[in-house]
């Protein structure tokens, strides 16, 4: 099962959800719908009334960050993993590159991870490295580093997904190559398999996704799917991505 992932960050209104019905009724066509699965991550405020809206259809709705703290505090603007899952979310982001700059520590993403699961939320874990740790040839070290700081065995390691996401990469239209790419998430399952003992593990790529790129990711059989910025705004170039995958 390959995931498509929609990370749409500060976009989206109520009228937003046109864009998702385009896609749900484009997987309820595609001969390929049994090999992927969709999932979309809008903001907080759109979560109950999307999750509401598709919940006996095709696509899943996640949150794009969750709280380190299990369910109610004074923390203001907080939102915990318990209270997205209560309005009907089943995934959430963790890690990504935009809140690590803003302040989420290792120990801060150990504790958000333990309570998403423990409110059974499934897990998408960023990592990733910046361009000058890319230069310093510091890739596997940072990427060990994020994975081992705050994964261990004791976790439910079947309801985390790992999206390894180069900052570098991010928005800015360049890509590793495929070479590069392949020997990382090599390396990334490698890491997980010394942290839970397991050989399965699902391990996604994000960064400068779109119908054009997607043709080379889709030759590296170790890529279980994509997070996708950018491009998961719009219909048509989300749609393109999965029939330039598996056509």
């Amino acid at each position: 099962m390959k995931y498509f992932i929609g990370n749409w960050k500060m976009f989206g209104v109520p009228k937003s959800i046109n864009i998702l019905n385009k896609i749900n009724y484009f997987h309820s066509k595609d001969k390929n719908c049994k090999k992927y699965r969709i999932v979309f991550t809008p903001p907080y405020t759109l979560i109950e009334t999307y999750a509401k809206h598709f919940k006996k259809k095709r696509i899943l709705i996640g949150s794009q960050n969750c709280y380190q703290k299990e369910q109610f505090s004074s923390n203001t603007a907080a939102v915990s993993s318990y209270m997205i899952r209560s309005v009907g979310a089943k995934y959430t982001l963790v890690g990504h590159s935009d809140n690590r700059s803003e302040g989420d520590t290792d120990e801060i993403l150990k504790n958000k991870v333990f309570f998403a699961l423990k409110n059974k939320l499934k897990v998408v874990f960023c990592i990733g490295e910046n361009k000058k740790q890319k230069k310093n040839n510091k890739t596997f070290n940072v990427l060990k580093k994020q994975l081992t700081k705050v994964l261990d065995k004791k976790l439910n390691m079947n309801d985390i997904i790992v999206a390894y996401e180069p900052i570098w990469s991010i928005g800015s239209g360049k890509i590793p190559t495929k070479d590069e790419l392949k020997e990382t998430i090599i390396f990334i399952k490698k890491v997980l398999k010394r942290i839970s003992g397991k050989n399965s593990f699902k391990v996604l790529y994000g960064g400068s996704v779109d119908g054009s790129s997607v043709e080379i990711f889709k030759q590296i059989r170790e890529i279980d799917g994509f997070l996708i910025g950018g491009a998961s705004k719009s219909s048509k170039k989300f749609i393109d991505i999965i029939k330039n995958y598996y056509r």
